[in-house]
């Protein structure tokens, strides 16, 4: 299974982008993605997941500011940001878990794409 993850920018602090994450591949369901980041020398956290139901949970520090989707069957996610802080500058990174065709759980991450909030 493989996700490519996009819509990575350059922008002022205050401002909005909003990331896509794709999934491809062979696979019989999707069960949680999540969207992590990692900032130049800080460790990868966890920014955000939601299940195939819908169900999300969010970091301290971007709730209330971001907003993560899916649509099931376009085996796609989102990740709106809004209010964005240069703290939020960042390498983020789509995660997806699931079963692939012989219900064999799999678990793949995207490539990255590069978020910078800078004045």
């Amino acid at each position: 299974v493989q996700l490519q993850a996009s819509g990575g920018g350059s922008v002022q602090p205050g401002g909005s982008l909003r990331l896509s994450c794709v999934a491809s591949g062979s696979f019989s369901r999707i069960n949680e993605m999540k969207w992590y980041r990692q900032a130049p020398g800080k460790q990868r956290e966890l920014v955000a997941a939601i299940s195939s139901l819908g169900v999300t949970n969010y970091s301290d520090s971007v709730r209330g500011r971001f907003t993560v989707s899916r649509d099931n069957a376009k085996n796609t996610m989102w990740l709106q940001m809004n209010t964005l802080k240069p703290d939020d500058t960042a390498v983020y990174y789509c995660q997806a878990n699931g079963l692939d065709t012989g219900l064999l759980r799999f678990d793949s991450w995207g490539l990255g794409t590069l978020v910078t909030v800078s004045s």
